[in-house]
C-alpha cells in the first residue's frame, strides 16, 4: 500500500499540471532511483514564500481551467426548464413505483404517465398539474425535474389507472385502447 500511495503522489495530474508531491512541497519528489537536483541550495524565507505563492497560483489556474472545461461539457446538455399554465406535461413515475402500479411490472413499467394540464405555477421550480381522481392520494405539487414536456401525439398516452386486483390477487390482462386527452376512447 505505501508503494501505491507513493506512486500516486509522484504521478503527474493534468488538472493541476504537476504531481501532488510537487504541489505540496514545491519541489519534485526525489528517490534513490531518480535524483532530480544534485546540489540543492538553502532557500531564504522570502524566496520560499514567493515560490509557494507562485506554485499555489499555478495550481489555482490549472484547477480553474479544468473546472471551466468540465462546466462547458455540462452546459451543453443543460437547458432552462419552464412550463406555461395550460400546457400539458408528463409526470415521472419512479417515486411511486412501490405504491402504485401503472400497467406492467418490472422493466416494462412506463417511466412517465400523462399528459396532464398545468393548473398553476407555485414557484420557480414547482408546478401543480390537474390530476385525475385515481391519483388523489398523491401530493399535487411537483418539482420541475419530475415533469417532462409534452409534445402533442395521441400515441404518447399512457393509462394511469391502477390494475383492478381480484380477491385471489390476480388480474385480467386486456389490450389497452387508445385514449383522448380527457379519457374517452376513440
Amino acid at each position: 500500500m505505501p508503494l501505491a500511495e507513493f506512486a500516486y503522489n509522484k504521478s503527474y495530474h493534468s488538472s493541476i499540471g504537476m504531481a501532488l508531491y510537487e504541489a505540496l512541497y514545491g519541489r519534485r519528489c526525489r528517490t534513490a532511483i531518480c535524483w532530480d537536483e544534485v546540489g540543492e541550495s538553502r532557500l531564504s524565507k522570502v524566496e520560499l514564500i514567493d515560490q509557494t505563492k507562485e506554485t499555489t497560483d499555478k495550481i489555482r489556474e490549472k484547477l480553474q481551467a479544468a473546472q471551466d472545461r468540465q462546466k462547458s461539457y455540462a452546459v451543453i446538455r443543460c437547458r432552462p426548464l419552464a412550463f406555461d399554465v395550460g400546457k400539458h406535461v408528463f409526470l415521472k413515475v419512479s417515486p411511486w413505483k412501490g405504491s402504485l402500479r401503472f400497467g406492467h411490472k418490472g422493466k416494462l413499467t412506463p417511466r412517465y404517465i400523462g399528459p396532464f394540464e398545468i393548473l398553476q405555477r407555485i414557484g420557480p421550480v414547482a408546478y401543480r398539474p390537474a390530476l385525475p381522481p385515481t391519483l388523489q392520494g398523491i401530493h399535487d405539487v411537483f418539482h420541475i425535474l419530475q415533469l417532462r414536456r409534452y409534445i402533442p401525439d395521441q400515441e404518447h398516452w399512457v393509462s394511469h389507472e391502477p390494475q383492478q386486483l381480484k380477491e385471489n390477487l390476480t388480474y385480467v390482462e386486456e389490450p389497452e385502447t387508445s385514449r383522448t386527452p380527457w379519457g374517452q376512447n376513440r
